[in-house]
């Protein structure tokens, strides 16, 4: 790995940090050369300006998860293409998969640090407020609602509001990450939880001869 590139990873790194603990407006140019040890003119070298490197973490943090959900054979934002997976899934492997992606979005160092961002930024900056709402909230239901509505479709699932579905199925997880991130020793009971609820919803949605 050249040493520019290895630069271009540090202040990525630690502009992520920073942006995570004190906000993106909060920290100057200044302060994350000087986390990386370098002066702010050859920061400039790497990155024209503090947008462009988040635009660099945003596309740290959709790499890393688009390498997650491909090792699970999945798209994971195209719901069209992962339809049939969900069609041949039998519960105990729904539950390994909804684990997984909860450990996942809990642990993985980038996502949870601009998780942490954005939050913090909600109500201060309206373009990464916006960004919260569709990367949490917005995109995952409609890529659920999809696979939900096709579920439907095949006679796997209740012929119900599958947009409701969606919400049904993913607020709780939502909320116990949210949980876990303001209290990390939940994590183990979160867990447990969220394993309850996956095999409730199985049963309040599934149709008794597709179990």
């Amino acid at each position: 790995m050249n040493e520019e590139l290895t630069t271009k990873q540090k202040i990525r790194d630690q502009a992520l940090n920073l942006f995570s603990t004190k906000g993106f407006e909060s920290v100057s140019v200044a302060e994350i050369a000087s986390a990386v040890g370098i002066k702010a003119p050859s920061l400039y070298k790497h990155y024209a300006s503090k947008q462009k490197i988040l635009e660099a973490i945003v596309e740290e943090m959709n790499n890393r998860y688009h390498q997650y959900v491909s090792s699970m054979q999945m798209d994971g934002s195209h719901a069209s293409k992962d339809v049939p997976l969900f069609l041949n899934i039998d519960e105990e492997r729904l539950i390994e998969m909804g684990k997984g992606m909860f450990l996942f979005f809990l642990h993985d160092e980038y996502t949870k640090q601009f998780r942490k961002l954005l939050t913090i930024e909600q109500f201060h900056n309206p373009e990464l407020g916006e960004m919260l709402k569709q990367q949490y909230m917005i995109e995952p239901l409609l890529y659920q609602e999809v696979i939900f509505g096709q579920l439907v479709h095949t006679q796997f699932f209740k012929s119900l509001d599958s947009q409701i579905t969606a919400l049904h199925f993913y607020a709780p997880l939502r909320l116990l990450i949210e949980l876990c991130d303001v209290e990390p020793t939940k994590e183990a009971e979160a867990l447990v939880m969220l394993e309850r609820h996956i095999r409730q919803f199985n049963q309040l949605y599934r149709l008794e001869s597709k179990c």
